[in-house]
C-alpha cells in the first residue's frame, strides 16, 4: 500500500480510498480491504490532526491476510504521524 497525505483548513482529518481491480481482482477482495483500511483510520484518526490521506492499493494486495493488512497499515499510520509530527 501506499499512504498519501496533505494538510487541509479543517479539524479532522479525511481518508481516500484507492483500490483498483489491478490490486484486487473482485468486489469482495476490494470491499473488504476498504473495510480493513476504515476500522485502522478510525483507531487512528485523533493522532492524524487536520490532514487528508489518500491510500493506495497496490497490486497483490488481496492475497495478503487480514493480519498482514493491519500490521502494514499500522506501520504506515505510525510513520505518517511521525513524519507529520515534525512538520
Amino acid at each position: 500500500m501506499t499512504m498519501l497525505a496533505i494538510s487541509n483548513d479543517r479539524n479532522n482529518p479525511r481518508l481516500g480510498l484507492v483500490i483498483s481491480r489491478k490490486a484486487a481482482r473482485t468486489a469482495v477482495a476490494r470491499n473488504r480491504i476498504k473495510r480493513l483500511v476504515r476500522e485502522s483510520f478510525r483507531h487512528e484518526q485523533q493522532k492524524l490532526g487536520n490532514l487528508d490521506i489518500v491510500v493506495i492499493g497496490r497490486p497483490g494486495i488481496a492475497r495478503q491476510t487480514n493480519r498482514a493488512i493491519a500490521e502494514s497499515l499500522d506501520k504506515l499510520w505510525k510513520k505518517l504521524i511521525k513524519t507529520c509530527a515534525a512538520c
